[in-house]
């Protein structure tokens, strides 16, 4: 799988229209076709350079595995329009929440995982239950890195 966006290239600055300096809406992301026996999708976005431990800005899991896109601007609602649950961030939040970091450059991995089972988890999950659920059932994943700093 490859993961890409359109609102950003890997290793490039984040447009500030997807952090809190702007609207802070999700940015768009599509992927190739998983591996054969994918039965769902899960997202991970978070920063390893946030001040004493890595922050979670966005988790969705259950993501049907014919999907190759998440289209800008997903609302914070359950469920997604076209499936898959949103967990929550580490600003306490359903949904995305959008780079916002202290001081410097900072990296925000987005990481898609293809997994062999639906995880069926209730929506508002965190990072940490969503990597539980997730182990042992990853037949494939992908990774894309944007930066951000504040003006």
């Amino acid at each position: 799988m490859n993961l890409e966006s359109q609102a950003f290239n890997a290793n490039e600055m984040i447009p500030s229209q997807y952090t809190c300096d702007g609207e802070e809406i999700s940015p768009e992301l599509h992927w190739d076709a998983p591996p054969t026996g994918t039965q769902s999708l899960a997202l991970i976005v978070d920063d390893p350079d946030a001040p004493g431990q890595t922050f979670v800005h966005w988790v969705v899991y259950d993501i049907p595995p014919e999907t190759r896109q998440l289209p800008q601007g997903i609302p914070a609602q359950e469920p997604l329009p076209k499936g898959g649950t949103q967990g929550k961030n580490d600003f306490g939040n359903l949904g995305y929440g959008g780079p916002c970091p202290p001081s410097g450059i900072h990296r925000y991995f987005f990481k898609l995982y293809a997994l062999d089972r639906t995880l069926k988890l209730d929506a508002g999950a965190t990072k940490e239950q969503l990597q539980a659920a997730m182990s042992g059932h990853i037949l494939a994943s992908s990774e894309l890195i944007g930066r951000y700093a504040r003006t």
